[in-house]
């Protein structure tokens, strides 16, 4: 990512990243007025309007997004579990057509996989669909909270609910001694320091939630050989190689990063926890605490635990298996056609 700190020019305005910021306007102007509003409501509470109320508008702008994502990514997580139910047809129906390379073959394979997924309701590219989201998001948040500045100085047109009454406003906020505008090259010493400290954190929480979803929540036949040694390489790759980006982002911009993150990990163990893969670690755990609870539940209730229960169950069968060996089973005699 390169720098926008040109005084007299908005670089994002201008080449091909100009043309993709000018596709996303529409939600740049969105995420814009509902910051401010934010801000307005907590002016309103008491707060100043320059400092913390700006902070926390951006901390509640992430919560917005996550609130708006929060029903897809649910439904993703169900389509990646019918997909996972469906991998024993989908591999019968791929032996069925295997080396066969012919246009008659080919179609009837995508067909035959088209009709799966439609009578399962299931959506190979499901998993897709939240990072195809939160992508742009997260490059109108960045253009959005760079041009502010420029906004303030006259230098840059209004974006949004953004005039340059209300950038000037958000440009004077400070946070922890660092400008809000200023990246690692702008700040001082000691705000050099602050920005290295959430640049850490930003990182250390991709780490977490990418190591946590490797070590709990993959099958544990995929727990070996070089595809999972190339795995736990990329845990380390994607933080390191944000680490260089971040400095040169606005400190309000690492705000919003280091949230972003944060609410993307606990969303991620929560994930785990409650819609874990099935044959994982966690999907063993999660069969333990459902088996506690159903005990707590039932003894709460006088009913019999579920080990009682397959004793009954076991004693049952074991007394109809007896009572069918002692009884001789009278032949039927077949019905002549007359």
């Amino acid at each position: 990512m390169f720098s926008t700190m040109n005084p007299d020019k908005f670089l994002l305005d201008s080449g091909f990243f100009g043309w993709v910021y000018k596709i996303l306007t529409p939600i740049e102007w969105l995420m814009s007025q509902i910051m401010v509003l934010f801000h307005r409501f907590l002016v309103l509470l008491g707060m100043p309007s320059e400092g913390a109320s700006w902070i926390l508008s951006i901390v509640f702008l992430v919560l917005v997004v996550h609130a708006c994502i929060l029903p897809i990514f649910v439904r993703q997580i169900k389509s990646m579990r019918k997909m996972q139910a469906l991998q024993p047809q989908m591999k019968h129906i791929q032996n069925k057509y295997k080396g066969k390379k012919d246009p008659a073959s080919r179609e009837a394979l995508s067909r035959e996989m088209s009709k799966l997924y439609q009578d399962n309701g299931a959506n190979p590219a499901g998993s897709c669909l939240p990072m195809l989201i939160q992508g742009p998001v997260f490059m109108c948040m960045f253009y959005m909270l760079s041009a502010i500045q420029y906004i303030a100085n006259g230098v840059r047109k209004p974006l949004g609910a953004f005039d340059k009454a209300t950038a000037a406003d958000f440009a004077h906020t400070s946070f922890l001694g660092v400008k809000i505008t200023n990246n690692f090259g702008m700040a001082a010493t000691s705000g050099k320091v602050v920005i290295g400290i959430f640049v850490a954190l930003m990182c250390a929480a991709m780490w977490f939630m990418q190591f946590n979803n490797m070590r709990k929540n993959l099958p544990r036949e995929q727990m070996e050989g070089q595809q999972y040694k190339m795995q736990q390489a990329m845990t380390w790759v994607f933080p390191i190689m944000y680490i260089f980006s971040g400095f040169t982002m606005p400190f309000a911009v690492l705000i919003y990063w280091l949230t972003n993150n944060i609410a993307n990990m606990l969303r991620s163990l929560w994930q785990v926890y409650t819609f874990p893969t099935p044959g994982s670690p966690a999907a063993e755990e999660k069969k333990v605490r459902d088996h506690a609870r159903e005990n707590a539940r039932r003894k709460r209730a006088g009913e019999i635990s579920l080990e009682e229960q397959e004793l009954v169950q076991a004693k049952e069968q074991a007394e109809h298996r007896e009572d069918q060996g002692f009884q001789r089973q009278q032949p039927k005699r077949k019905k002549r056609k007359k």
